[in-house]
């Protein structure tokens, strides 16, 4: 039998084609000023295409001796901060789901507060010194481990979607709740696990803040600070060659500038995350939607 579509489904349609198409084209336009070269750029005009194509701009960036290794940096940050930070927000969550646990609203006010009042980067950076994450990698590591947010739509998943004769039944077969939690509770929680992976990924993948602040040892920089460093150098560099006609005319023999320079190094940072997401996509959706009912 075939479906009829009426005025109204056509519309909408319609509308979602139109958001994708504007969604889309942003991120097309910066690959193709990636792969387009420098000064051809500069005559605008590109759209989804580059129109003379050209792998100078990566080579410009990945010429960086320290970049390769900060990029080491930031896959093991995001290896590491992520699955120490999901497990031990889920750890927490799953206590809190229990109404059984003593303490348990002023615990979650004593969450609340600190997700809503901070005591102040000064404070906040003493305490990072005080506790000898100065140039440390656990600085990546320890500080973010926690979410209360992440904790929050967990915990009311932990609740709502895990039945309770499950765990009574491991109870009564002599499981502990450690056991239940590692044997069980994450084997059966797969989609708001996969929603808490992709959060917390692409958390450490894209910080950059904690990095400017606490580390200068240049081996211990992520991704994201270095990238950032070339695109300060290029403009530093471009400033410098406007400076006079001779330096001017030897500004246009540059094969990179700072856009070209700027929209290689995003297409350089995102796509290890978009190559991850569809992985998890698929729990996405479900993970948030009943992680996100009221318990």
């Amino acid at each position: 039998m075939r479906q009829k579509f009426n005025i109204f489904d056509v519309t909408i349609y319609l509308v979602l084609i139109i958001i994708a198409c504007a969604t889309l084209y942003p991120f097309l336009n910066a690959v193709a000023i990636s792969f387009n070269e420098a000064n051809d750029t500069i005559r605008g005009g590109i759209t989804i295409f580059p129109r003379q194509p050209t792998l100078a701009n990566y080579r410009v960036i990945f010429s960086d001796q320290n970049l390769l290794n900060s990029y080491w940096i930031s896959i093991a940050r995001t290896i590491i901060g992520t699955t120490s930070g999901v497990l031990f927000t889920a750890l927490v969550a799953y206590g809190m789901s229990k109404r059984s646990l003593i303490g348990r609203n002023i615990y979650m006010k004593i969450f609340l507060v600190t997700m809503f009042v901070s005591g102040g980067l000064i404070p906040y950076y003493m305490l990072i010194r005080q506790l000898g994450l100065m140039n440390n990698f656990l600085v990546f590591i320890i500080p973010p481990m926690f979410s209360v947010w992440n904790m929050i739509i967990m915990r009311t998943y932990f609740a709502n979607s895990v039945p309770a004769a499950l765990e009574e039944s491991a109870l009564i077969d002599g499981a502990g709740y450690y056991r239940i939690f590692f044997s069980i509770i994450l084997h059966i929680s797969k989609p708001i696990i996969a929603t808490m992976v992709l959060f917390t990924g692409v958390f450490h993948w894209n910080s950059w803040f904690d990095a400017a602040i606490f580390i200068t040892n240049p081996r211990l920089r992520p991704a994201q600070n270095v990238l950032i460093a070339v695109i300060n150098a290029n403009r530093f560099e471009e400033a410098m060659s406007a400076v006079g006609h001779a330096a001017f005319v030897l500004s246009q023999q540059r094969i990179v500038n700072v856009r070209s320079i700027t929209m290689a190094t995003m297409v350089a940072t995102i796509i290890p995350i978009i190559l991850v997401y569809p992985f998890v996509q698929k729990y996405f959706v479900k993970g948030i939607m009943i992680g996100s009912l009221k318990e």
